[in-house]
């Protein structure tokens, strides 16, 4: 396999200081830098002066020993009934749609590595709710309580605090930004993201079994959601598509924090602003990490800090503002958020029969 393909390309995604709209609320230049960057790019770079990154530490500590347990204890933290939506997923269960049909369009050292048709990701990840659930919902079964696993007592708190200070913090920010910068109103996103399901979503790659050059743990795909914010990982690996179709490898400068683009955000913005797809594979700078692990002695499972934010379920999902013109609205017709993603989890194999309604109810009738 070609260096060139795990190389990516320049340019360097730009960086954002959030500080100085943190002070004042104002639309500002950096407002109008960071829905630039979302439109041409499809992700961002933030620095967030409130997100200590001691805190993503913590938190990537923790969940590497939890993916370091033996896998029947991992097992007992599955939710199937509720599509994957809380607990653990396995790996080998998540499959990316089948998006080989853009390869063709993109040059020889911007191809993704990702294999046609794609295979399930060797990954294991684990969902914990986040936020305030809504009071009434169509979609039960999206918005379930979070599994707690037995063996760790300071999984509440570690998760919450991480998850808080990106998702009630950093992506609430942003989203008015980006809203001031598109020209619309501050509150634009963000109340349609009030008990919305929001997920951390941390995944775990076991490098000890899948640690060769162009093994992908995510193969190239885009995010259903709509904002997905990512920690500082001890292990590179995560390459993006620009929306002219340029491979970039992303790099993550200390302290900061990486959004990308999901399909709710494309689709509120009719377009404007694209999913982006993205995969992660080894590398030769994860290589690199690898051997530095292995020396120091360290945990050899890549976890990745993430979360999902979402519109909430019940919320109309359609081109908003200045973005809602007839041909937007043709190619983004107004639909639920919630039927949305069950039709994305459909494809990407995390999806149920509708049998999943009556464990939810049934789960709603124990809590009354």
């Amino acid at each position: 396999m070609s260096e060139s393909k795990n190389a990516g390309a320049e340019p360097e995604i730009p960086m954002s200081d959030i500080s100085e709209f943190l002070k004042d609320g104002k639309m500002s230049e950096t407002c109008t830098t960071i829905a630039q960057n979302f439109h041409e790019y499809g992700l961002i770079i933030v620095k967030d002066p409130r997100v200590d990154p001691a805190e993503n530490e913590k938190f990537i500590d923790m969940m590497e020993k939890y993916f370091g347990q033996p896998e029947g204890l991992k097992l007992k933290d599955v939710r199937k009934e509720f599509h994957y939506q809380v607990g653990a997923t396995p790996n080998n269960t998540e499959k990316a749609r089948d998006h080989c049909s853009k390869f063709d369009a993109l040059g020889e050292n911007d191809k993704p590595i990702t294999e046609c048709p794609p295979g399930a990701d060797p990954k294991w990840r684990f969902f914990w709710r986040m936020g305030e659930l809504p009071k009434e919902t169509e979609f039960k079964q999206l918005n379930a309580d979070p599994v707690y696993p037995e063996a760790f007592p300071e999984w509440p708190k570690t998760m919450n605090t991480w998850g808080s200070l990106i998702l009630v913090d950093t992506v609430s920010t942003v989203s008015e930004m980006a809203a001031l910068g598109f020209g619309l109103p501050q509150d634009s996103f963000t109340t349609r993201m009030k008990c919305g399901p929001h997920l951390l979503a941390p995944t775990g790659s076991d490098l000890q079994k899948h640690g060769a050059k162009g093994t992908v743990f995510a193969s190239y795909h885009y995010d259903l959601n709509f904002m997905t914010i990512h920690g500082r990982s001890r292990y590179p690996g995560l390459f993006v598509w620009t929306r002219s179709g340029k491979k970039v490898r992303v790099k993550v400068p200390p302290g900061c924090l990486l959004i990308q683009a999901g399909a709710q955000f494309e689709y509120l913005t009719g377009g404007h602003v694209l999913a982006g797809y993205h995969e992660v594979v080894v590398a030769d700078a994860t290589l690199a990490a690898i051997e530095k692990a292995k020396a120091e002695k360290r945990s050899l499972w890549r976890v990745s800090s993430t979360l999902f934010s979402h519109i909430a379920s019940d919320n109309i999902l359609e081109p908003i503002g200045k973005f809602s013109t007839p041909e937007a609205l043709k190619k983004y017709p107004p639909t639920k958020a919630g039927h949305q993603v069950q039709k994305e989890l459909d494809h990407i194999k995390l999806g149920v029969s509708d049998s999943a309604e009556q464990p939810a109810k049934k789960q709603k009738t124990d809590q009354e």
